[in-house]
């Protein structure tokens, strides 16, 4: 039925769906609809979840050098990283670009095509595929395949051919966004309140600086379009200081619209990343939940089509995905009055810088920024771990006596079972899921110092890092496998793991 899945959209969302797809064999085809790389970054930096799941496929090294920030905030508000248990640290200082960079590189080299200078304009869908319909160099052209996922961002053409709504609340406030170079500009990671506004400043590389400014009282903008004037007209009222004559590399309006599709399925059409949700920038939550969107979309697509997937599999993309969804705008709205708002939020504020002293509340906070306290219903319960990802930091023992992180064991992207019982019966009771699930083997080194980690055996992961039975208490290992990878013996399709290795 041509192509397993086609893609729209060669941001970072849909390229991480692409290589995830290329682990189990997908015959992929992104198309983009720009003829070549933006070099725009409208992110630049990731969170610590963004960082784990890059980390899971073995990825960070195609990224450079990155910064790593142990001081974050909720909406201004400072949070101390260094003093919570878990690891809530933000990535600073990598452009959208080098990501996407990344990425581009890691699923060509899996065997994914990415065709840009192609727009999907239309589609038809039936009972056995989808036929879409494409604008490219060479004029209309139509494709088959048996699902398309829109990740075109947040004025989706994939979200409005399918029907879905995009409720929410319409922008009421304005910001401006330069990256500029040869200034001298101070830098303002998390941002100031200042007389008139609030101002932001952020490295991007030697001597490339971005600005980012939102006057009190701004009113939004229809479009991004403005001129740097205009932003080094505002950036001098609020700080003093000109930058007139910077060396612009771009410039940008945005707003706090905030708004949510209704559906991240319907039949044979999915949405991802910013064509689901889109909200005032925060803390680079929106590439980092768009990321994490592929992630659980890309292995339960590629059980789907290549015929595995138990019954109702692919619906908990949305009933899993869309609860998340929710708290990032319930979250990026709370922030924003807290950034953004005037004087008279001053006392609300000095509340908040209370409270974030206080180890759970600044636990909280971390994780609706991070993307840490993220649960889902995996259908068992008895277990503290249940739900949650699997630390990656976490260290084994392996049979031959050596030792590796968790987070290796996921470079596959396919399940994992970490029989950590000493008669190996949990491994013995997944062999039949093999060509699903790997089985390891091992003991967990203690962690040193970690007096809230709940202690660890046996535990089965799915491929997104989210632990679905652990032992005691956990449920049956057997069931959980049938949920999550389908019947025992299903030969599911899958890249050969030294072949992915050396990919990664």
């Amino acid at each position: 039925m041509g192509t397993g899945v086609i893609i729209a959209g060669a941001g970072p969302v849909g390229l991480m769906l692409a290589g995830e797809l290329r682990l189990w064999g997908v015959d992929v085809v992104v198309c983009e609809q720009r003829a070549a790389p933006s070099g725009e970054s409208r992110g630049v930096g990731f969170t610590r979840r963004a960082y784990e799941v890059f980390d899971q496929r073995g990825l960070l090294g195609g990224l450079g050098e990155i910064e790593i920030g142990n001081q974050g905030h909720f909406g201004g508000v400072r949070v101390d990283f260094d003093k919570l248990d878990d690891i809530h640290f933000g990535i600073r200082g990598v452009p959208q670009y080098r990501i996407e960079a990344m990425l581009e590189a890691w699923v060509t080299d899996l065997g994914a095509s990415v065709e840009r200078g192609y727009e999907v304009v239309d589609y038809r869908e039936s009972d056995d595929g989808i036929v879409v319909v494409t604008e490219g160099p060479q004029g209309r052209s139509e494709r088959t395949a048996q699902y398309l996922v829109g990740c075109d961002g947040g004025r989706s053409t994939v979200r409005r051919l399918a029907g879905i709504d995009f409720p929410g609340i319409p922008a009421t406030r304005g910001m401006y966004v330069a990256d500029i170079a040869g200034c001298d500009i101070r830098p303002r990671p998390v941002g100031e309140r200042v007389p008139g506004g609030m101002v932001m400043a952020i490295r991007l590389e030697e001597g490339v600086d971005r600005i980012i400014i939102h006057p009190d009282g701004q009113p939004p903008r229809e479009t991004g379009e403005v001129t740097f004037t205009e932003v080094a007209d505002s950036w001098q009222r609020l700080t003093g200081q000109s930058v007139h004559d910077a060396d612009v590399r771009w410039v940008s309006a945005f707003t706090n619209t905030t708004r949510q599709a209704a559906e991240y399925r319907r039949g044979r059409v999915l949405l991802s990343g910013d064509s689901t949700h889109i909200h005032v920038p925060a803390g680079a939550q929106g590439l980092s939940v768009g990321v994490q969107d592929a992630v659980n979309l890309g292995w339960k697509l590629a059980a789907t089509v290549n015929g595995w997937a138990p019954e109702g599999l692919l619906d908990t993309y949305h009933s899993e995905r869309h609860p998340v969804g929710q708290r990032l705008l319930r979250s990026t709205l709370a922030q924003s009055q807290l950034y953004l708002t005037g004087d008279e939020m001053e006392p609300v504020r000095s509340v908040m810088r209370e409270l974030a002293q206080i180890p759970e509340a600044a636990h909280a906070l971390a994780g609706m920024v991070s993307g840490l306290e993220v649960r889902y219903d995996v259908g068992a319960s008895g277990h503290p771990l249940l739900g949650l990802r699997l630390r990656p930091d976490r260290e084994l023992q392996l049979a031959d006596g050596s030792r590796t992180k968790a987070v290796r064991l996921l470079h596959h992207g396919r399940g994992v079972l970490v029989d950590a019982g000493p008669s190996g019966e949990a491994g013995k009771l997944a062999a039949p899921w093999s060509d699903r699930v790997d089985v390891v083997a091992a003991t967990w080194v203690p962690a040193e110092g970690a007096t809230g980690q709940p202690a660890l055996e046996s535990v089965l992961v799915r491929p997104d890092g989210h632990i679905i039975w652990a032992a005691p208490d956990g449920g049956d290992v057997q069931e959980a496998l049938r949920r999550w990878f389908g019947a025992a013996g299903a030969n599911a399709q899958s890249r050969d793991p030294e072949a992915v290795t050396a990919a990664s």
